[in-house]
């Protein structure tokens, strides 16, 4: 009898087990697809990874420029993103605009609005982190420091705060570049990014 029972048991949990696996045979998951040469291929993007070791360092100096770049990589982002967002927010609501008077007094306010709002955190930015600033905001925009301030505000303007910027060792006209000079950032943007620093 206790044979007969177990039996049962086994053949009823072997049916239901089944029927699990049969529903989720039928089961369909449906994803962006694309056509190439007549073949249709789901479409999936994936998050760019960075493949990172252990990194290893030269020198203690080497070791620290790199966590001030991290540090400094904190305090600067969000405010790129920040002029990214305020840039093309700007853009959308210029091409509203029907006059040149508009569109200066529209550039005035929203100016004096970012001042009101940035010029005391951004004053206590280090020499070092205004220039990684610098790169950021070409990473970010597409456009250099000076680009966006002769577009923007003129070329006397431009030129001026171009020459305050050389004061202090900095050039508004530098670009950020993924594959030389600023490839160990790139890396720690994306990172950054992922929320893996």
């Amino acid at each position: 009898m206790k044979r007969l029972i177990i039996i049962l048991m086994a053949v009823f949990i072997a049916t239901s087990i089944d029927a699990q696996d049969l529903s989720k045979a039928t089961s369909t998951l449906l994803y962006p697809t694309i056509i190439v040469d007549g073949d249709t291929i789901p479409y999936i993007r994936i998050k760019e990874v960075v493949k990172r070791g252990r990194r290893r360092f030269r020198s203690k100096r080497e070791m620290q420029q790199y966590y001030k770049m991290i540090r400094n990589l904190k305090k600067t982002y969000p405010y790129a993103q920040v002029a990214k967002t305020r840039l093309f927010e700007m853009n959308e609501h210029i091409k509203t605009l029907h006059t040149k008077r508009e569109v200066d007094a529209y550039i005035k306010q929203s100016e004096k609005a970012m001042r009101a709002e940035f010029e005391k955190k951004l004053v206590k930015l280090t020499i070092s982190q205004g220039r990684m600033l610098i790169k950021l905001i070409d990473r970010e925009t597409g456009q250099t420091s000076y680009q966006l301030v002769r577009e923007l505000k003129g070329g006397f303007s431009a030129g001026f705060w171009q020459g305050v910027a050389r004061l202090f060792g900095s050039n508004l006209k530098t670009k950020f570049d993924p594959q030389g000079e600023d490839k160990v950032l790139n890396e720690l943007i994306i990172l950054y990014e992922q929320g893996l620093l």
